[in-house]
This record gives C-alpha cells, sequence and structure tokens, in this order.
C-alpha cells in the first residue's frame, strides 16, 4: 500500500470551496450558484470508489452524507436531493449531494455537465457556507 499523502484533485480545488471538514470527509461547495450542491471528500490517498473504503469507513461516509444532506436541506430550498458519487471525469473517491428544485437550470435531467457554472458573488457563498457549518455542527 502506497503512503503517499492526501492531496485534493486540482478540479475539485478550483471548481469548490471549503466548507467544513468532518471526521472522514471535507465538505465542499461547488461553485455553481444555479445549483446548492455540496461535495465529500474522504481525507484518504488514492481511493476512487466507496468500496476502496473499508466498512467502518464506508459507514462513516454515509453519516457524513446524511449530515451534508440534512443541512443542505434545513438552508436551501429543495424539492429532491440527489446523490451520486460517478468519478468519470475526477478519479478521487468524492460523493455529490445537490439540492434540486422543480424547474432549476438543469430539472429534470443531472447538473453534470448541464451548462456553465454561474460562480457564487463572495457574499453569496460565504453566507451559505456559513449557515451550512452551523447546521453542520449540531
Amino acid at each position: 500500500m502506497s503512503m503517499r499523502a492526501f492531496e485534493l484533485d486540482s478540479r475539485l480545488k478550483n471548481d469548490t470551496q471549503h466548507v467544513q471538514s468532518l471526521s472522514l470527509c471535507d465538505v465542499l461547495l461547488m461553485n455553481d450558484a444555479r445549483f446548492a450542491w455540496l461535495v465529500l471528500v474522504p481525507r484518504r490517498a488514492q481511493l476512487s470508489e466507496i468500496a476502496d473504503l473499508s466498512l467502518d469507513a464506508q459507514a462513516m461516509l454515509w453519516r457524513e452524507v446524511h449530515i451534508a444532506s440534512q443541512a443542505l436541506q434545513a438552508v436551501t430550498p429543495c424539492d429532491k436531493l440527489n446523490i451520486g458519487a460517478l468519478g468519470n471525469i475526477v478519479r478521487q473517491l468524492h460523493v455529490h449531494v445537490v439540492a434540486r428544485r422543480e424547474g432549476d437550470a438543469a430539472w429534470p435531467g443531472p447538473v453534470w455537465g448541464s451548462g456553465k457554472a454561474e460562480p457564487y458573488a463572495d457574499t453569496a457563498s460565504r453566507d451559505l457556507i456559513e449557515r451550512l457549518r452551523i447546521r453542520m455542527s449540531r
């Protein structure tokens, strides 16, 4: 097994803002104001599949997805949550949690590859991140 240190994929680093670190995952906000969209990345090097985690770590991942989902639903309007771990482009293990609204920019299709991202205004992302941190800390 490699002893390589965890490093966030550069594409995730460029497209997100840090929200909070949980026990296993860093929670990131996708910088696309069209969708309230979190990405959870386990801080483990060289993982690409959920099955690469131990069973205990898989259980922790799903607990943290639950925490992030609950926070997202509490602070953003939401008709449906989309949760997915695709990894077809960014191979580093990560889980998307997206709050969807009927009639949003991609509805009813997936958000991935739908149109051009619309970055948050600085104050809007700071406000959303703060509200998410408060909810996740409960």
